[in-house]
C-alpha cells in the first residue's frame, strides 16, 4: 500500500471543517496529521476526527517534519504569508480560492512557488464537479465544434454576513464569488482578453455599508474572439443556482441543475419541486474529488491540475471585472 500523505490543515472555520472531515474520512491516501487555527476552542472538536496534533500557530505546524503537505483554508487576506512560509519550508501546498485579494501579493506568491519548485494546487472545486468535467471532456473531443459563447450563472439563496462581504476581507463579489465562473470560463474557452461589468446594490441596501454590490453582469471577450457572459447574484432567494452553457459551432452543452430531489408535486395549487439548498449540497463530491486529485498528483509526482498561474490569471480577470464596474468601462487584460 502506498504511503499516506500527512496533511496539516491550516484554518478550521466553516470551510476548514469540511476539509478536515474529508481529509480524515474520505480521501484514502491522505492522513489528517495536524490542524491549526487561532481559535483554541476548536481543538477538542478536531481531535474527534483523529488528528494527532494541534497547533495554535501555523508556523509551528509548517516546521513539523512529519507534515508532507499543507491545506490552507484561512481568510484570503492571510494566504500570502502562509503560502510563502510553507513553500520556503518545502511543503506541498493546497490553497483554497482565491489566491489573494491583492495582485501584487499574487505575483509575489507565484515567484516564490516558481523559485522553490514546490507542488502547489489552487483550489477551484467546480472543475471537479461531474457535470463540468464531462463538459470539458466533450469540448476537448470536439463534440460541439468550436466553442463560441460561454454563459454562466452563480446565484446564492441569501447574502452572507456584511463582515464577510467587506472587500477588505473578501475582495468583493468578483473576487470572492465571480472568480469561480471566471476560472471555468478560462478552463473551457481559453484566456480572457477583456471584460466589462455592470452591477449594483439592488436587493440589500445594507451592502452599501461595506462598499460591495449584490448583483452583477460581466461580459467577456476571449483571446480567440469567443464571447462570454456571467451573472452573479446574492439574492437568488429560490435556491442555490449554479449553471453554465457552452455554445459551439456544432452543438451546445448545459451544465447544472436546480432540482435537488427528483420529485415533482402536481396538485390543485400548481406544479412544484424543491431546489438546491446551498453549496455543500451542490458540490460536496467535488470538494472530495478535488482533494483526492491533489493527493494523487502529489503522490505520483505529476503536475498539479490547477496551478498557481491559474490562480494569478483568475485573479487578474476578477480584478479587471471589479475595475470595469468602478470605472464604467471595458478593461483589457495585460497578457491574455
Amino acid at each position: 500500500m502506498a504511503k499516506k500523505i500527512n496533511v496539516g490543515l491550516i484554518g478550521v472555520g466553516r470551510m476548514g471543517w469540511v476539509y478536515a472531515e474529508d481529509l480524515a474520512y474520505r480521501v484514502p491516501q491522505a492522513a489528517l496529521a495536524a490542524a491549526c487555527d487561532t481559535n483554541p476552542e476548536i481543538e477538542e472538536k478536531v481531535k474527534t476526527l483523529g488528528a494527532p496534533k494541534w497547533y495554535g500557530n501555523y508556523r509551528d505546524l509548517i516546521e513539523d517534519d512529519a507534515i508532507d503537505a499543507v491545506a490552507i483554508v484561512t481568510p484570503t487576506s492571510t494566504h500570502r504569508e502562509i503560502i510563502i512560509a510553507a513553500a520556503e519550508a518545502g511543503k506541498a501546498v493546497f490553497c483554497e480560492k482565491p489566491l489573494s485579494i491583492s495582485l501584487e501579493e499574487a505575483h509575489e506568491i507565484q515567484r516564490v512557488i516558481d523559485s522553490t519548485g514546490v507542488f502547489f494546487h489552487m483550489g477551484f472545486m467546480r472543475r471537479f464537479d461531474r457535470g463540468y468535467r464531462a463538459a470539458k471532456e466533450k469540448i476537448d473531443r470536439g463534440e460541439i465544434g468550436s466553442p463560441v459563447l460561454f454563459r454562466a450563472s452563480s446565484r446564492d439563496p441569501f447574502r452572507p454576513s456584511l463582515e464577510y462581504m467587506d472587500p477588505r476581507h473578501s475582495g468583493g463579489i468578483m473576487i470572492d464569488m465571480g472568480i469561480h465562473d471566471i476560472d471555468l470560463a478560462r478552463w473551457m474557452m481559453g484566456e480572457i482578453a477583456s471584460v466589462y461589468t455592470i452591477g449594483g446594490v439592488l436587493a440589500y441596501p445594507e451592502v452599501n455599508e461595506v462598499g460591495d454590490i449584490d448583483n452583477a453582469v460581466v461580459t467577456l471577450e476571449f483571446a480567440n474572439g469567443a464571447l462570454g457572459v456571467i451573472d452573479l447574484s446574492r439574492s437568488g432567494v429560490y435556491g442555490y443556482d449554479i449553471r453554465a452553457e457552452i455554445l459551439g459551432t456544432k452543438g451546445t452543452l448545459k451544465v447544472g441543475y436546480l432540482r435537488e430531489t427528483p420529485l415533482t408535486v402536481l396538485n390543485r395549487e400548481g406544479v412544484r419541486h424543491d431546489t438546491v439548498p446551498y453549496f455543500m449540497e451542490r458540490f460536496e463530491r467535488a470538494y472530495i474529488d478535488q482533494l483526492q486529485n491533489f493527493i494523487e498528483h502529489l503522490s505520483a509526482g505529476r503536475a498539479p491540475s490547477i496551478t498557481c498561474a491559474d490562480g494569478v490569471a483568475d485573479l487578474e480577470a476578477a480584478y479587471a471585472a471589479t475595475l470595469s464596474f468602478r470605472e464604467k468601462r471595458p478593461v483589457a487584460l495585460t497578457n491574455p
